[in-house]
């Protein structure tokens, strides 16, 4: 099995086994955006259990476990490739249109520090773009990503409609990408 190993945590594909554990971290995310003020951004009930299944099925979910406990500390979404919510940014624009991946539904059982940094190292390694955007009520997300090098694009609207604040993040110029890697 390929691990993407960091220490203290390392990083796996998400497997059906896991999604009990997967959909209370999610509940715990959604406690902790509503506590910093973030009410909106998940509701009571998203991710969708049906979502989260559908991404382990095609292999775009991710889980970070601590590897002192075996527990998985963290949850992520991550997908190489054209993101239909991406194709129109407005005020703003995208810092290139080269390859990229996108980061989605990332979060933490709030057990283990270091968590979204692993998860942008496993993902940075991956695409010589990475792009992801959060709620501007999710005041917290976007001082991580700015302290992470992630540059305001623009706004975007996810597929219920709602808008959300994008973010990129150039890695290597796309001449240099190797997608085996």
């Amino acid at each position: 099995m390929n691990h993407y190993k960091e220490q203290d945590m390392y990083i796996r594909k998400t497997t059906p086994d896991d999604l009990q554990q997967v959909l209370s971290i999610y509940a715990y995310a959604r406690e902790q955006m509503r506590l910093s003020g973030n009410a909106s951004q998940w509701g009571d009930d998203k991710p969708s259990a049906e979502l989260i299944r559908d991404d382990i099925l095609n292999e775009n979910s991710y889980v970070i476990i601590a590897a002192d406990t075996e527990e998985i500390a963290g949850v992520f979404t991550f997908i190489i490739g054209n993101d239909p919510a991406y194709a129109y940014i407005e005020n703003g624009s995208w810092l290139n249109d080269e390859v990229y991946g996108t980061i989605h539904r990332i979060a933490s059982s709030g057990k283990q520090n270091g968590v979204f940094r692993r998860c942008l190292a496993f993902c940075e390694a991956k695409a010589p773009n990475v792009r992801i955007d959060t709620h501007e009520c999710n005041r917290v997300m976007q001082h991580l990503l700015e302290s992470c090098g992630y540059k305001k694009c623009g706004r975007i609207y996810v597929e219920d409609g709602s808008p959300r604040i994008a973010y990129q993040k150039q890695i290597q110029p796309a001449s240099s990408y190797n997608p085996r890697n």
